[in-house]
């Protein structure tokens, strides 16, 4: 076949893709049966034809659309839509692509408001979430490559995940972000500007983005899901203004109010302080979706009353990390009790306990604070109001440069990441690599792999995880099948998980740490029911 008529054939097949993403658009619900032709002619406009596939085109029943865009990728790169076959660029154009077949925004939001009205709130974040899926923005093609396990502990089953749906940039990609300029528009991923934003090498395109309005506290906010879901509808809760973070009382007014507007979700925020804090930082935002947490799952160990508010229960919640809990019947003494607890732990020290609310700073500056508390929200079957108040300290030492509430160093090479609000709750969101290392790690069980000096040179893609190695040989010897193998090293990394969150807890397991923890609380006032 020459040239031009292999470019024919492409050009041919790729009339036909058109026609089948048509009419997957149509079947999901993403085109009103109006829309058709328009769509039709803005996809011939993008890909350089004029004219549509003449033929008839027989009707499939596909639950995604990735079959069919990554052909259309592929041509377009052919005719020259991409200046490079890589990821960023096949994204870039995945959602051009998706973009002409969505509904406008003002669309969606109607569209959100009558099932909402007509058929309540969780069908309508049902429908919501199914277009995010169908348009693609939700790539749950690489969401599903994900790992995840659970591991069993004394607090219940802690959910473990590797994290392989952000694709990793190949060297091409890496050089190519070095050469750009620094660009200020959208100032960051969580501004409503993004909605439509065509994007570029350095930030992701947004043309299949839909977000919906809310009011919280009287002030613009929005709600959308995340590209890349770590757990069931996740979703993000964003501030119209591009503000920085802040834990303050208005987050646990806003917080509330959400759990009213959509009485089926959490909704939490990560923490406004470095190390303790999330990735995002700049952008006021909070995170949400409808999954049962290991932490919700807990239950309380301790219980205590306050006089001035008897119709709200605390407890010190069983988990690894120093959790209060607070119940009420009352949107407005739930607030207040959580208000409070907020401005004493800001300025709460107790030396024996290695926790300090404030260090000072250079002669005449103001000094670093400390303490925060990463929140979460939820609204009962029962009608009562629940928010989970996670005690934070992002302090630092010469035996801990990195945290002395943060993984300490002997688990970094599984997890050193912050510990923001996800995994708080008991869902581990391991770095990728590991899912490459963890096969090899388990090599080392069966007696494929054996310790040799070489695990011992840094240059080693193992060497980070040696010391790991001869203990977990030490516990299985080298004899296991391979499942069992895989197992062992679940197993373990599990365990690793539970000890991050054990060393990112303000107050420790221990009889000590629980003396000191009621201290705390005592010290509000608070009594042991």
């Amino acid at each position: 076949m020459t040239d031009s008529q292999t470019a024919a054939a492409n050009a041919a097949k790729a009339l036909v893709n058109i026609e089948r993403l048509i009419g997957f658009a149509y079947r999901q619900g993403l085109l009103h049966k109006l829309d058709i032709h328009a769509a039709r002619n803005a996809l011939l406009d993008l890909f350089g034809f004029t004219e549509p596939h003449e033929g008839e085109v027989a009707e499939e029943q596909l639950d995604s659309a990735v079959s069919i865009l990554e052909e259309l990728l592929d041509y377009g790169y052919s005719i020259g839509l991409i200046e490079e076959n890589i990821t960023t660029y096949r994204d870039l154009l995945d959602a051009r692509i998706m973009g002409l077949l969505m509904p406008r925004p003002s669309e969606t939001v109607a569209a959100f408001d009558r099932t909402a009205e007509a058929e309540g709130i969780s069908k309508a974040t049902d429908a919501f979430y199914k277009l995010n899926i169908d348009s693609n923005y939700i790539r749950m093609d690489r969401i599903r490559k994900n790992k995840y396990w659970l591991y069993a502990t004394d607090y219940g089953n802690l959910e473990i995940t590797i994290n392989l749906s952000k694709p990793e940039k190949d060297p091409k990609e890496i050089a190519l972000l070095k050469t750009l300029p620094q660009a200020k528009y959208p100032l960051c991923l969580l501004c409503a500007e993004n909605v439509g934003y065509a994007g570029r090498a350095d930030h992701p395109a947004r043309q299949n983005l839909r977000v919906l309005p809310l009011t919280l506290q009287a002030e613009q906010w929005y709600f959308q899901y995340s590209p890349y879901v770590y757990y069931n509808e996740h979703s993000i809760v964003f501030k119209g203004a591009h503000e920085p973070m802040a834990i303050s009382h208005s987050s646990f007014a806003r917080l509330l109010d959400f759990v009213e507007l959509y009485p089926h979700y959490f909704i939490g925020s990560n923490a406004d302080l470095p190390i303790v804090g999330g990735s995002i930082l700049s952008h006021d935002h909070f995170q949400a979706g409808r999954h049962t947490f290991p932490m919700e799952a807990a239950g309380v160990e301790a219980s205590f009353v306050n006089p001035e508010l008897p119709g709200v229960k605390y407890g010190i919640v069983s988990w690894p990390m120093s959790v209060v809990r607070i119940n009420g019947a009352s949107k407005a003494d739930v607030l207040k009790a959580a208000c409070s607890l907020l401005d004493a732990w800001r300025g709460y020290s107790d030396a024996d306990a290695d926790v300090l609310a404030f260090t000072a700073g250079a002669l005449d500056a103001a000094q670093t604070p400390h303490n925060t508390i990463t929140p979460i929200a939820r609204l009962r079957d029962n009608g009562e109001y629940e928010v989970d108040l996670v005690l934070r300290n992002n302090r630092t030492s010469d035996e801990h440069p990195d945290g002395i509430f943060h993984p300490h160093q002997h688990l970094h090479h599984v997890k050193k990441e912050n510990i923001g609000l996800i995994e708080v709750m008991g869902l581990a969101v391991l770095p990728g690599r590991l899912a490459t290392e963890l096969g090899q790690i388990a090599a080392y069980l069966t007696g494929e792999a054996t310790i040799d000096a070489a695990l011992q040179e840094t240059a080693h893609p193992l060497h980070k995880h040696a010391e790991w190695i001869r203990e977990l040989v030490a516990s299985y010897g080298t004899s296991c099948s391979e499942s069992e193998a895989q197992a062992h090293v679940e197993t373990q990394t599990g365990a690793k998980f539970l000890d991050v969150l054990k060393d990112a807890g303000v107050y420790k397991r221990n009889d000590a740490g629980k003396a000191s923890f009621q201290k705390f609380l005592f010290s509000l006032g608070l009594q042991s029911e």
